[in-house]
């Protein structure tokens, strides 16, 4: 489906497939403007992720097809078996996609939840920023859907690794990993933003996601 989406129904450009370790666990970490990002950005990856998706998706249909590729349902209320969920993937090699800022919005990861921060330093799994450009432009509503043929960017950002520091607490390198991953989320939303010429669409935070990483509120 995100293949479709990207190559038929859509023209994706896709950059920094090289930035992508080739071998074990990778924690795929993207800016969320609309219910498309997470099928689009498995559908640009250069590797097949489990995606974090909101529970109340997996329902009829669409639930059995989430279920079938190996998406992995969170409670955005809280929902610590998700990430042990996500811990198990990591440490099998595989690659967890994750949508910190939790809700859609402008996309610029001004914040983002604490649940990819522990990921990355309970597995030792690189953190590979993604910036999404297009799949929702200007004033749109959040369930808009584009027109087909509009141009979507998807660009993978240089990885990062964390860990915990000597003498650091564990809500200190909670807090620290956090911050360094929204830093490096915003950073490379702006460069894409300044290579691509596509920017973000305005701001709307309601709370209508489709798929989510809010597995650590």
């Amino acid at each position: 489906m995100g293949w479709v989406l990207d190559h038929v129904v859509y023209r994706t450009s896709v950059t920094g497939r090289s930035n992508v370790p080739t071998g074990g666990p990778v924690i795929f970490a993207a800016n969320h403007i609309s219910f498309l990002d997470g099928p689009v950005m498995f559908g640009a990856a250069p590797r097949p992720m489990h995606i974090l998706v909101k529970q109340e998706m997996f329902k009829g249909f669409l639930g059995r097809v989430l279920t079938a590729s190996g998406q992995l349902p969170v409670d955005r209320s809280g929902d610590r078996g998700a990430l042990q969920r996500c811990k198990t993937v990591l440490d099998a090699g595989r690659c967890v996609g994750i949508l910190p800022e939790g809700t859609r919005g402008s996309g610029a990861a001004q914040d983002i939840n604490g649940g990819v921060a522990w990921l990355a330093l309970n597995t030792g799994a690189p953190v590979v920023p993604v910036a999404i450009l297009g799949t929702r432009q200007g004033a749109e509503h959040l369930d808009s859907v584009p027109r087909p043929g509009r141009r979507f960017h998807v660009s993978f950002g240089t990885a990062l690794t964390l860990a915990r520091r000597a003498g650091e607490s564990g809500r200190a390198s909670m807090d620290r990993a956090a911050q360094e991953i929204r830093a490096a989320l915003a950073g490379h939303v702006q460069d894409t933003i300044n290579l691509s010429g596509q920017p973000l669409p305005f701001a709307d935070h309601q709370d209508l996601t489709a798929v989510a990483g809010d597995a650590g509120r």
